[in-house]
């Protein structure tokens, strides 16, 4: 990592040395613009709307719009002038319970780094951070503007997370909050329910950019000059839920099932879905005075009388035959006797 600021924390009457570095970075991939046709990049010039001259970095001033087409031109020896008393300093102000801070006012990260001999001074205002499990709000120039910022520690290192203005967060204004919405407590119960099932613990590295890895298979494809796979298709985002009751219960399920729950109705806490479900079970259970007729001994002895159908036919059938041959052997021995009958006599 490169430094991009070097200052001190001033903290009561200890200065500690430090230097400032970028604590995140943005991982999206980034094009430039070419032309379709062969390639080559699309370049800006700057060029000023009145004389139509392109204008170096050198002669480029600020402008603040009055409004009506009037500017006031701002050089760099006006910002110069401002009286900035943090320029090179991170100034504690107080110390304040980390909760108190609202996380909308967090606006980037830095990371501190002792430098030269104010490593113990250093550790000191860390561990004692950590130990009072507060944060420091301090103040401090950074690229010519004074922000407000929070100091906390974070593995073992001091983190800087530079603040919003109070005046820079917007209020909301939006036309429900003034309507008389009422929330029934079935629905809130089983809306807790539904937070109950999702609950866990945050993991970070468990989270992925799939939006990001995609683009990248496709870049890598065209360098390698093979097809590109596409990825499976998600589920469809279901329609606005008409039944609130129905889709919270639904939900409440799919998230069961997701995490590998059993299903609702099993031990702990009853809830409204587990309870529906233990009473429907305990009507379906035999002996309840709701209880269907038992249809298991039903289907069993109809299956005993099919093949009792079936084999009576076959015993007739031997029946008939075994009739028949007798009846056929039966005139052979008399046809036989006629024959030898008139030899004896002869």
């Amino acid at each position: 990592m490169r430094a991009i600021w070097k200052g001190a924390v001033s903290f009561g009457l200890v200065s500690i040395g430090v230097k400032l570095y970028s604590a995140t970075e943005e991982k999206d991939i980034r094009f430039h613009q070419v032309h379709r046709d062969d390639g080559g990049r699309i370049r800006y010039k700057r060029t000023c709307s009145v004389c139509g001259e392109e204008v170096s970095y050198d002669d480029i001033a600020k402008g603040y719009d009055l409004g009506g087409g009037e500017l006031v031109i701002l050089t760099d020896a006006d910002f110069a002038d401002l009286p900035l008393t943090s320029s090179r300093a991170i100034d504690v102000l107080e110390f304040v319970p980390a909760e108190q801070v609202d996380p909308i006012l967090y606006n980037k990260a830095y990371f501190l780094e002792p430098e030269g001999t104010a490593t113990k001074p250093y550790v000191l205002l860390r561990d004692a951070l950590a130990d009072s499990e507060r944060v420091a709000i301090v103040k401090v120039a950074l690229r010519q503007r004074e922000q407000l910022a929070t100091l906390r520690v974070r593995d073992g290192v001091l983190l800087l997370n530079t603040m919003l203005w109070p005046d820079e967060v917007r209020t909301p204004d939006f036309g429900f909050l003034d309507e008389d919405l009422k929330v029934r407590p079935p629905e809130l119960a089983m809306a807790a329910s539904l937070i109950d099932s999702m609950a866990g613990e945050f993991q970070p590295d468990a989270f992925t950019d799939d939006y990001r890895a995609a683009l990248q298979e496709v870049i890598d494809a065209k360098v390698e000059g093979r097809e590109v796979v596409q990825p499976a298709e998600e589920e469809a985002a279901p329609a606005a839920a008409v039944d609130l009751m129905a889709a919270l219960k639904a939900s409440v399920e799919r998230a069961r099932v997701a995490r590998g729950e059993a299903p609702a109705g099993g031990a702990g806490e009853p809830t409204p879905i587990s309870s529906a479900r233990s009473a429907k079970q305990a009507a379906k259970a035999p002996g309840s005075k709701a209880a269907p007729a038992k249809k298991t001994p039903a289907r069993k002895a109809a299956a005993g009388r099919t093949p009792a159908k079936k084999t009576e036919p076959a015993k007739k059938t031997a029946a008939k035959k075994t009739t028949e041959k007798k009846a056929t052997k039966a005139p052979a021995k008399k046809t036989a006797e006629k024959k030898t009958a008139p030899r004896k006599s002869a």
